[in-house]
């Protein structure tokens, strides 16, 4: 089976029952594996007055006139929970959970649908490393998967003959050509450097167990610290499931500062490209200059987690109404 069953009636959901119930458990596994050790589940906000920055994702928008609008009478739909749960740690919640609905515009395809669902976690007192152990426990006890690799950024790309930390622009474009890839118009290092990865190398990535990608490059560090070093690099960290990103992780930054300027940088690079520049999250930042406790924290898509699990080729199978039965 590919995507959803097209013969069938629209009303009628794109799986049978029974891969409901399939799915049912397995969320309650998920359920019982942080149960086991402690960690508060909590709820946040699925509509936000501001936004994410990231200029590689798109937040979905929705108007709103009522009692408490924001001064734009718009509210954008969650890409992740992450902003309000590092509130939480900054009032002291300790460590956290959710699952929850994210959305994000512009992403429909075999491993991809506009809203899915996420879970995400984070601990207090824990660095990435550590927190790559615990998110290959869950793997495990979701699709029983035990062998773990675990390989830096740059190692990755040694067998191209590509150094990601120091090879110029016109080597990776140069690169990317002699794979059979012919990178867009306009398209920065960094972009250069993704479109090898996910071309070249990630469909080899978790064939045969959990592989583990860590030490990316400073300038793809995200919401993450940086480690200083030659080359200085994001703890930052990715974990592969049959050639899919399942998870993505943080040592976090705390640094407001720092935050703020990264914020502007995207909104920079959004206008740009002609992108929508949505609102920074301020209370972000001031609960950042509060204080948020040194932590790791790990973002992973419960639908392509799933398909692992049930054998899944496509998102539809694990999903009961997909965006065309919606």
């Amino acid at each position: 089976m590919g995507a959803a069953d097209n013969r069938e009636p629209a009303w009628k959901p794109a799986i049978p029952i029974t891969r409901l119930r399939e799915r049912a458990e397995l969320l309650e596994q998920v359920r019982a594996f942080f149960r086991q050790r402690g960690l508060l589940e909590v709820e946040t906000p699925v509509l936000s007055a501001a936004a994410v920055t990231d200029p590689n994702l798109e937040s979905l928008v929705t108007e709103y006139r009522g009692p408490g609008a924001p001064p734009r009478e718009r509210l954008y739909l969650q890409t992740s929970p992450e902003f309000p749960m590092k509130r939480l740690l900054a009032a002291g919640s300790g460590p956290i959970w959710q699952i929850c609905r994210v959305f994000r515009g512009g992403e429909r395809g075999a491993r991809h649908n506009p809203e899915f669902t996420m879970l995400e976690w984070y601990r207090p007192g824990w660095d990435h490393h550590r927190l790559m152990d615990e998110v290959a426990e869950l793997v495990w006890a979701i699709c029983g998967e035990s062998t773990v690799r675990r390989r830096t950024y740059a190692e990755l790309f040694r067998p191209l003959g590509l150094d990601a930390h120091g090879d110029p622009q016109p080597v990776c474009e140069e690169a990317a050509r002699s794979l059979g890839l012919e990178p867009p118009p306009g398209l920065d290092r960094d972009g250069l450097l993704d479109l090898i990865l996910s071309h070249a190398v990630v469909p080899g990535l978790g064939s045969d167990g959990i592989d583990f990608v860590h030490e990316f490059p400073e300038s793809q560090a995200a919401l993450a610290r940086v480690r200083p070093g030659h080359p200085a690099v994001a703890e930052r960290f990715e974990c592969f499931l049959q050639g899919m990103e399942i998870a993505n992780g943080f040592h976090e930054l705390g640094d407001a500062e720092e935050q703020a300027r990264r914020f502007r940088r995207d909104l920079d690079v959004r206008r740009s490209r002609g992108r929508p520049e949505p609102p920074m999250d301020h209370r972000l930042l001031q609960a950042l200059h509060h204080g948020l406790p040194d932590c790791a924290g790990v973002a992973m898509g419960l639908d392509r987690l799933f398909m692992v699990a049930l054998g899944a080729t496509h998102i539809d199978q694990v999903l009961a109404f997909p965006l065309e039965r919606a």
